[in-house]
């Protein structure tokens, strides 16, 4: 009796395992480049919305091969000077979206106005482009990150935080310490000749230039 209760538990761990397998096409980047950071920021509570993120059930980043490739050669690149990459998001599920896009109309919830969004009025999250019904990090090969000291983990200073609402965000904002804008545009110059395009509204947005899935957007849980 003993033995059958064995099997039973070894299947039900492998149908929890092949529960989680990733759509083809798609990898856990830390399976792939193993002394990358990881922090998916919708996967907590430090966010602009104050809450966990609908699909984010892990702390575990997806992206496609092709993206995942090109990542590969600038942690490369990066560690040969003792600093790396560290992830606040990825491949991102289309509920996720869908939940920003509920928040973005309570006009009510402003939880975390005072540290994302101080200068921008919720109402004109829209218009002014913050939010979006559809998400380029759906489609599984854009990923917002920064520079780290490998040694230590600690984030390079590029003048403001991650998802922060407003000009200083802006790749090229110049009202900012020499220092912060080297650091801005290391990493600027870094991912742009590995193969993405970045964003100018967001410092720590980037894209794969030839994205393997660019006019299809994905739905499957962060696990």
């Amino acid at each position: 009796m003993a033995s059958y209760r064995v099997l039973i538990v070894l299947l039900i761990l492998n149908l929890s395992l092949v529960a989680k397998e990733l759509p083809e096409g798609f990898v856990y980047i830390k399976e792939q480049i193993p002394n990358i950071e990881i922090e998916l920021r919708y996967n907590t509570t430090d966010n602009f919305l104050g809450k966990r993120v609908d699909g984010y059930r892990s702390n575990r980043a997806i992206l496609s091969i092709e993206a995942t490739k090109a990542l590969k050669r600038v942690q490369k690149e990066l560690k040969r000077f003792g600093l790396g990459l560290k992830i606040f998001d990825s491949y991102r599920p289309q509920k996720a979206v869908d939940n920003f896009v509920r928040w973005a109309k309570d006009l009510n919830d402003t939880l975390k106005k005072e540290e994302y969004y101080p200068t921008v009025d919720k109402k004109n999250l829209f218009r002014d482009g913050y939010i979006a019904s559809k998400s380029g990090h759906s489609r599984g090969s854009t990923l917002d990150l920064t520079i780290i000291d490998l040694e230590t983990k600690t984030e390079l200073d590029m003048g403001s935080g991650f998802d922060f609402f407003g000009k200083k965000s802006w790749v090229l904002y110049r009202d900012i310490t020499p220092q912060q804008r080297a650091n801005r545009m290391l990493l600027h110059t870094i991912m742009i000749d590995n193969g993405f395009k970045s964003y100018a509204q967001e410092w720590w947005h980037f894209t794969l230039k030839d994205e393997p899935y660019p006019h299809k957007y994905f739905d499957f849980n962060i696990e």
